[in-house]
C-alpha cells in the first residue's frame, strides 16, 4: 500500500515513470487521434486567402486639391486611416458585395429560413477581415473556396471604398452648391438693380460728382462774371441736378463696389462648390492588388494533426490518472 501512495506522490520522477508505464495505451491513443485527425483534416474544403493592401488619401475636398490649396498625394494620417476602416466594414459596402456576387447562394444558404440574414452576416465577417497594419496601411483579407472570388472580393471591397465616400459627400456638395448658387444670383440681381440705378442717374447727366461740380462751379462764375445769365441759369439747373443725385450717386458706386467684390469672391466659392460637386478623386493608394491564391491558406493540416495529437495526449493521461486514482483510493 505504501508503494501505492509513493506511486502518486506525482514528483517529476514519479510522473515519468507512470508515463512510460502507460507508453502502449497513450501510444494507441495517439495514434489513432493523429489518423483521425489526418481524416478529418482531408474532408474540410479548403480555403484560399487574398489581400489588398492600401493606404488612405488625404480627406482635403476635391476644390482644394484640385485648386493646389492642399496636397493630394500624401497618404492620409491616423484619424484618416480609422476613417477608411470604418467605411470598408460598413453595411453599405457589404450589402454591395453581398449583392453583387449573391454570396446568399455562394454560400449555400437557405432564405426561406428564419435567421437566414444573421447567417450570411456570420460567415461574412469570418471571409473577411479589414485591419490596419503597424505601418498604418490598410489589409483587406478575403478567404473563399475559390480562390478568383477572393481575389474579387478583396478587390471589390477596395474598388467601393470610392463609390461609397463620393455618394456622402456629393450629397453634402451638392446642398452646399444650391445653398451658394442661389445667393449667387440673388448677389447677381441686386447688383443690376444698382447697376439700373446708377445709369439712371447718369442719364440726368450726373457721371463723376466731384469732377463735373468743379467744373459746373467754374462754369458758372465764368458766366456771371461775363454778364451772361442765360448760360449762369443752365449751369444753375446743371448744379442743382448735381445736387439732387450726388449722395445716390456716391452711395450707390460705393455699393457697387462693396457687392462686385462679394460677387467675386462668391464665384470663387460657387466654382469650389461646383467642382466638389461634380467631380471625383480617389480617396484611397492601392499598393497592392488581389490575386488569386495558388496555394490554400485553409485548413492547416499538419497544425490540425499536431494539436489534435497533443490534446488527445494530455486528455488521455489525465484520464488514465483520475481512474488509476480512484482505484487507488477503492483499494486504500
Amino acid at each position: 500500500m505504501a508503494k501505492g501512495k509513493k506511486r502518486y506522490r506525482f514528483n517529476s520522477v514519479d510522473f515519468i515513470t507512470y508515463v512510460w508505464e502507460k507508453r502502449r495505451y497513450l501510444l494507441l491513443i495517439v495514434l489513432l487521434a493523429a489518423i483521425l485527425s489526418a481524416i478529418a483534416s482531408f474532408l474540410i474544403t479548403p480555403k484560399f486567402e487574398s489581400q489588398v493592401v492600401l493606404y488612405p488619401a488625404t480627406s482635403a475636398s476635391i476644390s482644394k486639391t484640385a485648386f493646389a490649396q492642399e496636397d493630394n498625394l500624401k497618404f492620409g494620417n491616423e484619424q484618416e486611416t480609422e476613417q477608411l476602416i470604418q467605411v470598408l466594414n460598413s453595411e453599405e459596402i457589404k450589402g454591395r458585395i453581398i449583392h453583387k456576387f449573391d454570396l446568399a447562394k455562394h454560400y449555400k444558404i437557405k432564405t426561406s429560413s428564419d435567421f437566414w440574414k444573421t447567417q450570411l452576416t456570420n460567415i461574412y465577417r469570418g471571409n473577411i477581415s479589414i485591419k490596419q497594419t503597424e505601418y498604418s496601411s490598410i489589409i483587406i483579407d478575403a478567404i473563399d473556396v475559390d480562390p478568383d472570388t477572393s481575389a474579387l472580393i478583396a478587390n471589390e471591397i477596395s474598388n467601393q471604398v470610392d463609390s461609397v465616400f463620393t455618394h456622402v459627400q456629393r450629397e453634402r456638395a451638392q446642398k452646399t452648391l444650391a445653398i451658394v448658387e442661389k445667393e449667387y444670383v440673388r448677389l447677381q440681381q441686386e447688383i443690376n438693380k444698382i447697376e439700373d440705378s446708377l445709369k439712371f442717374i447718369q442719364e440726368h447727366g450726373v457721371t463723376d460728382y466731384e469732377s463735373q461740380s468743379r467744373a459746373y462751379s467754374k462754369a458758372y462764375a465764368e458766366a456771371l462774371a461775363n454778364g451772361k445769365f442765360e448760360g449762369a441759369k443752365r449751369v444753375e439747373l446743371k448744379l442743382k441736378t448735381m445736387a439732387q443725385y450726388s449722395a445716390t450717386n456716391a452711395m450707390l458706386t460705393e455699393l457697387l463696389k462693396a457687392e462686385t467684390l462679394r460677387l467675386s469672391n462668391l464665384k470663387a466659392r460657387y466654382l469650389e462648390a461646383k467642382v466638389d460637386a461634380e467631380q471625383t478623386i480617389p480617396h484611397k493608394f492601392v499598393i497592392d492588388k488581389a490575386y488569386p491564391s495558388d496555394k490554400k491558406a485553409y485548413p492547416k493540416r499538419l497544425l490540425i494533426v499536431l494539436v489534435s495529437t497533443i490534446s488527445a495526449f494530455f486528455m488521455a493521461l489525465l484520464l488514465l490518472i483520475i481512474r488509476d486514482s480512484i482505484t487507488y483510493k477503492n483499494h486504500d
